[in-house]
């Protein structure tokens, strides 16, 4: 059995592309249902979010399933030519990628901690979908433990490091000050709130659009003001600037929609959703600045944020190790529970002539040979796990497979 993944995400393909592979939630419990059920595939989560899609599995190695070739039948995409924009990673690669990534050191955004919720997110949708067996299971849960020890110990210097945070700091080195401009975010899931929170906390007047007005129904952000989505347009004229988070199929911003409105000043329009959310056509409209999720990225890491980085990778490491250990034993249980096993017996049939002469009750000696089967089991698990703490992984797996052939026929 092997660990494997395949990803693409936004250093090797544009939002467009992206946009091809990526899955909403509930798509993504019916794909990981139909991946668990092909040929080769033991256990599958798949991760899908702004920035990336990556379809995690573990697999027979005789059959070695292609990951790529499976996503595109769900996809109904026939054509190979996407396969470029995909790396695949296995074993080791794969591991060490998922606990860099849930710590947030792979992010768009360095140190982003946004990609810690996701990622548990798609362990809980793999669990409720019964698709993600015992090694994903272990493996996610203590790449989240990585990330959650990282955000503790390791705050890191710049704050929230989220896309918008990331945009305003854009933003704001164009020359363009956030603070007292009216702003309406699209969108009142995950992303949106940020965003509006976000917005709010700069200063901003912040509208948020909620598809059912309700009073103490719907959540918005502390500080921002809520319409009903259909009123978008109706207030869009009044807007310095637009944020759209949302997870529809369909673009919430239209061009055929701009071309009926009568816009008096410059619009900035931010677009934070995959697939889009803004037609990108509106862009070329005139007075509309329109920023998509691939336009901001940091252009260079600052000193202090490279030192909790290190501080970041040094935790991940040992989180890793842990998971090792635990993939190493569980692989070795099993054969040094059949060495104890052969060495008891071994034992017993050593003493069994001594025992029977010895004279005692039946019921004392019964007892007796219960202590002496629990003491050696107890002697020969403290031998070999010795030697499992003291020797490297190798030196110690040579050792096993010297006391297996003890007691080969």
């Amino acid at each position: 059995m092997s660990i494997s993944m395949i990803g693409i995400d936004h250093n090797m393909a544009p939002i467009d592309i992206r946009a091809l592979f990526a899955f909403t939630k509930k798509n993504a419990g019916e794909a990981m249902e139909r991946l668990k059920e092909m040929k080769g595939i033991y256990g599958c989560v798949i991760l899908s979010t702004c920035n990336r899609l990556e379809i995690w599995a573990s697999v027979d190695d005789e059959v070695c399933p292609s990951l790529y070739e499976d996503l595109c039948s769900l996809k109904g995409i026939e054509d190979d030519k996407y396969r470029k924009y995909f790396v695949a990673r296995q074993d080791r690669e794969a591991v060490e990628h998922l606990f860099y990534l849930t710590s947030g050191l792979k992010s768009q955004i360095l140190g982003e901690d946004q990609i810690l919720t996701q990622v548990k997110e798609a362990l809980s949708l793999a669990r409720e979908h019964y698709t993600a067996d015992g090694v994903l299971e272990v493996l996610f849960r203590m790449a989240v433990t990585a990330g959650k020890k990282i955000k503790t110990e390791v705050p890191f210097s710049h704050g929230n490091p989220s896309v918008i945070h990331q945009a305003i700091h854009t933003l704001e080195k164009e020359g363009y000050v956030v603070q007292g401009k009216r702003c309406m975010v699209i969108g009142n899931g995950e992303m949106g709130k940020v965003a509006a929170q976000t917005l709010q906390e700069a200063g901003a007047d912040v509208t948020v659009t909620v598809r059912q007005y309700r009073s103490g129904v719907v959540n918005i952000p502390f500080g921002c003001k809520r319409i009903n989505y259909g009123e978008r347009t109706d207030y869009l004229p009044e807007c310095d600037l637009a944020v759209s988070a949302t997870a529809s199929p369909n673009f919430t911003l239209t061009q055929e929609l701009f071309e009926s409105l009568n816009l008096t000043k410059p619009l900035i329009l931010i677009d934070l959703a995959v697939p889009r959310d803004i037609e990108p056509t509106i862009g070329a409209l005139e007075g509309i600045t329109l920023y998509d999720m691939d336009s901001f990225h940091m252009d260079e890491t600052p000193e202090e944020l490279q030192k909790n980085l290190e501080a970041a990778g040094s935790i991940v490491s040992s989180q890793m190790d842990e998971f090792y250990q635990w993939l190493d034993g569980r692989d070795i249980i099993p054969r040094i529970q059949e060495i104890k096993a052969e060495a008891v017996n071994d034992l017993n049939l050593r003493i069994a002539k001594i025992l029977k002469s010895t004279p005692m009750e039946e019921s004392h000696r019964k007892k007796l040979l219960e202590t002496v089967d629990t003491a050696a089991g107890k002697v020969i698990n403290k031998l070999i796990f010795g030697l499992r703490d003291s020797l490297n992984q190798e030196a110690f797996l040579e050792c096993v497979e010297g006391l297996e052939k003890i007691y080969e026929e």
